[in-house]
Formats: structure tokens, C-alpha cells, sequence
């Protein structure tokens, strides 16, 4: 059964949505990330994607005190990412409450850095984010192209023994139109081992129901269901 993971998306406080990481296609869709995050607990979720749009942007973290509140709060499995740069961040996000960090342009950037966070707190408590636009790594927030092929930069992270990489097709996410399946097949048959979580594109419960006959084991969902495509009767069946 493939893992769902609902996702929150934070500008200024507020659950938000973009259309291929562009600020300017900002959607706001509630004043309160902690009452949304007890709404997917309600309905039976035990994980959420938690990205501090902000932290991306600005490069250091802005809302680890949503973190907080919704690791005091609800029993989700939060992994929380944006604008992590250092270990002392990876550090302050486990204590925010979070179950797993999520860390992409520190892995290119300082793989040093990098690797004092698996070390200190293990592989199983890293994310790494293995964003793409036309199968190149992007970084930055997605603002920038690292230069690397992404399959070429997972290869290296399992060299490095990381088992969990949330993939994002920048061209797909927000935009409704279907997943990037053929990349995702691609990276399961290269390395069937990986935890991959599939991000970007769900556009209503067949794309679920195609993940899930996939061998992707988890899929990242957001903008279907804050538009109303993607209820969550619909995905009572997956849990």
C-alpha cells in the first residue's frame, strides 16, 4: 500500500500553494497550518510534509514555531525543510518536534555539512530532496540549476547510504496535470531499494491509484486537495 502524505506549505504563517515554486502564483488556502495538520490527523493521516517556503526563499529558517505547534498538538510524523543550511538547523528542527529533516541544497552546497547531520542524527531521520527541472537537480528554492544530472546526484546520496529522497518535478508541481512517472520508474528501477516519495502534479485519486500500482512507495499531495480535486473520502481506501 503506498504511504499518502498530505503537505503544508507555509508563507508568512499561512497554508499556501505555488505553481512551479513561482511566489508570484501564491494561493492562500487557511490562516492556521496547525488546524489543517489536525484535520489530515482526523482523517486518519500519520504523516505531513511541512516546507517553510519562506526558509527556502530566504535561505534560513522562518517557522519552526508552526513545527512546534503542531508537533505539541497532533501525533503526525512531520518532516520539515526550508532554508536548512547548517547542523546547528537540522538540530533545532528535531527539537522543534520534527520526525525527519528535509535537506536539499546543503547536500550539494556543503556535502560536509551534509554528512555531520546523517552522522549526528542518522539516516533514517534525513530526508533528502532531490528537486528537478528536465532531469537536472535544481537548488536554492528551485531558483537555481546545481549543473547535475538528478540521477547521477541520487546515485551519489545512496553511495552515501541515504534511503529516503522526496522527488520533485518542478514542471509538474501545482500544476495539476499528472505526475512524472516515467522519471519515477526510472529512479525505482536504478535503485528498487530507495524509499522514494513521489512530489509534484497529483491531480485527483487516479494519479494515487496509478503511484499505486507503481513501485514508488509514497506520494507527496497538496494542491488537488486544497482545490477540491482530491478529497479525503477519496483516499480513506490507502490508509
Amino acid at each position: 500500500m503506498i504511504d499518502l502524505i498530505p503537505a503544508i506549505d507555509l508563507i508568512d504563517g499561512k497554508c499556501v500553494r505555488l505553481s512551479k515554486g513561482d511566489f508570484s502564483t501564491k494561493k492562500i488556502y487557511s490562516d492556521d497550518p496547525v488546524e489543517m495538520a489536525l484535520r489530515f490527523e482526523d482523517h486518519g493521516f500519520r504523516r505531513l510534509h511541512l516546507v517553510d517556503l519562506d526558509g527556502a526563499d530566504q535561505g534560513r529558517l522562518k517557522h519552526l514555531k508552526i513545527l512546534e505547534k503542531i508537533a505539541v498538538r497532533t501525533g503526525l510524523q512531520t518532516d520539515f525543510g526550508g532554508g536548512v543550511k547548517t547542523l546547528a538547523d537540522a538540530d533545532s528542527i528535531v527539537n522543534a518536534g520534527a520526525y525527519m529533516i528535509c535537506i536539499g541544497s546543503m547536500a550539494v552546497k556543503d556535502e560536509g555539512e551534509f554528512d555531520k547531520v546523517l552522522d549526528k542524527h542518522g539516516h533514517h531521520r534525513v530526508l533528502l530532496a532531490a528537486d528537478t527541472k528536465d532531469d537536472e537537480l535544481m537548488i536554492a528554492g528551485w531558483k537555481k540549476a546545481a549543473g547535475i544530472p538528478v540521477h547521477d546526484f541520487i546515485e551519489n546520496m545512496v553511495k552515501k547510504k541515504v534511503t529516503k529522497i522526496l522527488c520533485t518535478d518542478v514542471n509538474k508541481d501545482g500544476m495539476l496535470e499528472g505526475t512524472s512517472m516515467k522519471l519515477y520508474e526510472r529512479i525505482m528501477d536504478q535503485f528498487p531499494d530507495l524509499y522514494l516519495i513521489a512530489s509534484g502534479g497529483v491531480s485527483g485519486i487516479r494519479d494515487i491509484e496509478l503511484l499505486e500500482r507503481s513501485p514508488v512507495p509514497a506520494v507527496v499531495f497538496g494542491k488537488a486537495f486544497y482545490e477540491g480535486k482530491l478529497t479525503l473520502e477519496d483516499l480513506r481506501e490507502f490508509l
